[in-house]
């Protein structure tokens, strides 16, 4: 009884991962550097953090209501709307996680009512680009790491089985560049997931999702 309530736990939780935050990325070639014009939500943008990817620098801005991730150097300036931000989550200087590689991978995280939202942005080809996807986790960590060994960096996602109403948690992996590439057998409780707080599965550890 306890299996077949977590394996659906799974689909609930895996179907919570949509694409509700998902719209075209949007860009702006005319903003770059310092813009005290630019607005996030209904005030002037300010900024987070920022990383150097590669000759780039990704930086999260933040205002009272919305942000921005603004995208300056080699490839050229871009800005996406923060929608994590959008929808209420806390975003600060532990917020961004950027991996660089062939293909880099930028996370940008931030928690809101208990879970944690995540939105991710690509660089391939010297273009970066949104991934049209939303991830959040009910056990309260999202992160990246490669864990198909493919070069890039992947989503890895802690959740909560039985819907959040039980302790058993479990780790789901997402390609930022291809489709879900599974999950972890539960554990009795999230603290048991290797590697927490910032677990890391092996591909050894990861199965098919139950909805998959």
């Amino acid at each position: 009884m306890q299996v077949t309530a977590v394996a659906a736990a799974v689909v609930v939780v895996a179907g919570l991962v949509y694409a509700y935050f998902q719209r075209p990325h949007h860009t702006d070639s005319g903003q770059s550097g310092t813009d005290t014009g630019m607005r996030c939500g209904t005030t002037v943008c300010q900024v987070i953090i920022g990383k150097s990817v590669g000759k780039d620098l990704v930086e999260l801005l933040g205002g009272t209501g919305g942000g921005r991730i603004r995208v300056t150097g080699e490839s050229g300036p871009f800005i996406f709307e923060m929608t994590i931000a959008e929808s209420g989550a806390t975003v600060n200087d532990k917020s961004l996680l950027c991996a660089e590689a062939p293909v880099s991978v930028c996370l940008v995280r931030g928690a809101h009512n208990g879970k944690v939202f995540g939105e991710v942005l690509v660089r391939k080809d010297g273009t970066w680009s949104r991934v049209q996807a939303a991830y959040q986790a009910s056990a309260g960590y999202i992160g990246l790491h490669d864990v198909n060994e493919d070069g890039t960096a992947d989503i890895v996602a802690a959740q909560l089985g039985c819907d959040g109403q039980c302790n058993n948690a479990f780790v789901q992996v997402f390609s930022a560049i291809g489709p879900v590439i599974g999950c972890t057998s539960p554990a009795p409780a999230r603290e048991q997931l290797s590697g927490w707080p910032a677990p890391a599965p092996k591909m050894s550890q990861i199965r098919p999702c139950a909805d998959s």
